[in-house]
């Protein structure tokens, strides 16, 4: 009997392995099938669809095969019973079987909604992947490289523009959706398509907030490519890079403002706590990357590491990783650490930097950045078939597609009108309408979305956010090209061959930039 159950556990562990072994080999091949898109892309010059949303593509293909062709469980089989509820919440259960103590840890309870007819599908539940993965694993490689590569010169002196649009801005995104969908969620109850109460004003500020942070990646990526002028370049990127890192905040302090008696009420004083959680938090994120960036610039530049340009480029990724885990472990911000981090390493510490450590860094968090934010949008399109608790509401997921573009719209134009105002250099009314064009939405706003899919309204904001992403990665991504034509917004090359320029130029004229080779 005893033999018989060491070597039941010995299988079931190496079954573990093995289906690991599956699943990172389900995302090896995913990435391998992007890349050689991205370069078939590249090669032919195309336009219509960026190498992010191939990788959603390829991702939701997969997700279709893993839940339509893989096997169920033994769960699947098992039955569901009711029982009393338990008067204490007992965190743990201890079960004596044949003098052998099993512990058995609570962790949530399921509803029979979450019961369905793919819960028992094991892989499916593999695939589903822990949040903190993507916080502390995925993220921090695309905030820092975002904040490293980033062009000091035109930055600080688009600077006030950029705070505003992304301070400001968000603030204005996060209460317009808010509201926006608080009046849908009360039209949906009318219509007994809600109950009342499923939804409180308090969530739908919570979707305002993870709605707001915009990733741009597409759209900067073409860009980039095409040369486009280095103004709305570094507005754009300015405002997505320092917008993701103000909607992590917001969202965090909108989750933890809780009105005690009735959460449709405004609470003053849960929301001044909010607003002081919300300033401390940013503040101590701030400073805690900037200060281990001071630490790795001092370093640098005290002693002789630059002689051992392997150690270096090691102590520098050291550094900037520990200030994502001391913000964390503080209490703090960890991607806001290593945002500003990164900004300040780019400032002061790549300049005391050996050659070699320089192109080590910047191709090291390059090709970091670039692996997960494809592993990232691989996830998307697998989401989409493999967790298992969607709730698609038709009307919800429509009130969101309205509430995002009024958002945007009440974001860009009036702050733009007021910036305006003060700017020698004006920002056109071209630019404004790419500015709102470009409001894609990404990495960020998925991940706050699958952080919480406990309860209903979680789930059913998660369902929303994953079609509006695939929507705007497919349409606005795929149309920034032609939109550029449109709007005849220059472009401009600091070296640039006469020839390509001068295609680039009559294209513009002629509206045929999206069959440009540059």
């Amino acid at each position: 009997m005893e033999k018989s159950r060491k070597l039941r556990s010995v299988k079931d562990e190496d079954q573990f392995f093995h289906q690991g072994a599956v699943e990172l080999l389900v995302f090896n091949f995913l990435l391998i099938l992007t890349i050689l898109t991205i370069w078939l892309f590249k090669n032919h010059r195309f336009r219509f669809l960026h190498e992010t949303g191939g990788a959603m593509v390829y991702g939701l293909i997969m997700g279709l095969i893993l839940r339509y062709a893989t096997a169920p469980s033994d769960f699947e089989t098992g039955n569901v019973y009711d029982c009393e509820k338990l008067k204490a919440g007992l965190s743990t259960l201890l079960v004596n079987v044949s003098n052998k103590v099993y512990e058995y840890q609570y962790k949530r309870e399921i509803s029979q909604h979450n019961v369905n007819a793919h819960q028992g599908n094991m892989m499916l539940q593999k695939m589903t992947f822990d949040p903190s993965i993507f916080f502390n694993v995925l993220l921090p490689p695309i905030i820092f490289h975002a904040g490293y590569s980033l062009k000091k010169r035109h930055f600080f002196r688009n600077l006030g523009s950029i705070l505003a649009y992304a301070f400001l801005g968000t603030a204005i995104s996060c209460i317009v959706i808010g509201l926006i969908m608080y009046g849908f969620v009360k039209a949906m109850v009318q219509v007994s398509q809600l109950k009342n109460g499923d939804f409180h004003f308090t969530d739908c500020l919570f979707f305002g907030s993870l709605m707001s942070a915009t990733d741009p990646v597409t759209v900067l990526a073409i860009f980039h490519e095409l040369h486009v002028d280095t103004d709305l370049y570094t507005l754009l990127f300015g405002e997505s890079v320092l917008n993701d890192a103000v909607a992590i905040v917001l969202t965090y302090s909108i989750s933890i403002y809780s009105p005690k008696e009735n959460p449709n009420a405004f609470d003053a004083a849960a929301f001044f706590q909010s607003v002081g959680n919300f300033l401390g938090i940013f503040a101590g994120s701030f400073a805690m990357g900037s200060a281990y960036a001071v630490v790795a610039a001092l370093l640098t530049k005290f002693t002789k590491l630059c002689e051992f340009p392997m150690l270096e480029t090691g102590l520098f990724f050291l550094l900037s990783w520990s200030a994502f885990l001391s913000a964390e472990a503080a209490g703090l911000t960890g991607i806001v650490a290593v945002l500003f981090c990164g900004v300040t390493q780019a400032h002061y510490t790549y300049n005391n930097l050996s050659a070699d450590s320089k192109m080590r860094t910047k191709q090291l968090f390059e090709f970091m950045n670039f692996l997960a934010e494809n592993v990232i949008f691989c996830y998307m399109g697998l989401a989409l078939f493999t967790f298992q608790n969607h709730i698609f509401n038709p009307l919800f997921i429509f009130g969101a597609f309205v509430a995002i573009f009024i958002a945007r719209a009440c974001n860009i134009y009036p702050i733009t009108f007021i910036l305006n105002l003060g700017r020698k250099q004006k920002i056109p009314r071209n630019f404004q309408h790419m500015m709102m064009f470009s409001g894609l939405r990404g990495a960020i706003a998925f991940a706050l979305a699958i952080r919480d899919t406990e309860s209903q309204p979680k789930q059913t904001m998660f369902t929303t956010t994953l079609l509006i992403v695939f929507f705007t990665v497919w349409v606005f991504g795929g149309g920034t090209t032609p939109m550029l034509a449109w709007l005849q917004i220059r472009m401009l090359c600091k070296q640039p061959n006469s020839t390509s320029y001068e295609k680039i130029q009559n294209s513009m004229r002629t509206g045929q930039v999206s069959y440009l080779h540059l």
